[in-house]
């Protein structure tokens, strides 16, 4: 890859130039993105195994097993949700980014400060709701699993729980990264 192939690469990854938290806090944020994105691959391994026998089940059973399409709509679900965080953290999710190459440290800082403040304060608006509609799955349960919808509706509030807990590290980020003087900012990976 060439200088400038390499240059047009960094230029579509133009908002993880941010510097991350430093020192204890940016390895236990760091301990929580392998966490989360352990068990969001957890669950889409199992979406995977569970697609599968009921495949197989289809082809070589007489029937097959009822719950497996349930199953895997539920681990669908809690990968989205436990993922979530951690692409707001790596800047991942579906924008479009037609200025942020234009920016210098400071303007991607506090495009990335706004940007997870609006993303925070939606989800903490809905987190109390979210927490509404997990309760009233206490007295269902799933048709073929017959577990209890309350641990499926709390994927919502896992969702919004973990978005606003990463946009106030965004915001972290982004706060500490407007304050730093020019020398100090990293050229090479800006």
């Amino acid at each position: 890859m060439d200088a400038s192939e390499q240059r047009a690469v960094e230029e579509l990854d133009a908002l993880s130039a941010v510097p991350r938290l430093p020192g204890l806090a940016g390895r236990v944020i760091g301990w929580l993105d392998t966490l989360f994105t352990f068990l969001a691959t957890l669950a889409l391994v199992g979406i995977a195994a569970t697609v599968l026998l009921q495949v197989v089940g289809r082809l070589a059973l007489p029937s097959s097993p009822a719950w497996t399409e349930e199953l895997s709509r539920y681990l669908f679900i809690y990968m989205v949700a436990l993922s979530a965080g951690v692409v707001i953290r790596q800047n991942r999710n579906v924008n479009v980014e037609l200025f942020h190459h234009w920016m210098g440290p400071r303007g991607r800082a506090i495009y990335q400060v706004l940007v997870c403040l609006l993303v925070g304060g939606f989800a903490l608006i809905v987190l109390p709701y979210a927490w509404q509609y997990a309760a009233n799955g206490t007295w269902q349960t799933s048709p073929t699993l017959r577990v209890p919808m309350l641990y499926i509706f709390f994927s919502t509030v896992v969702l919004f729980g973990l978005v606003l807990l990463y946009s106030a590290i965004g915001v972290v980020e982004g706060l500490m990264a407007m304050c730093r003087q020019p020398s100090q900012v990293d050229t090479e990976t800006l």
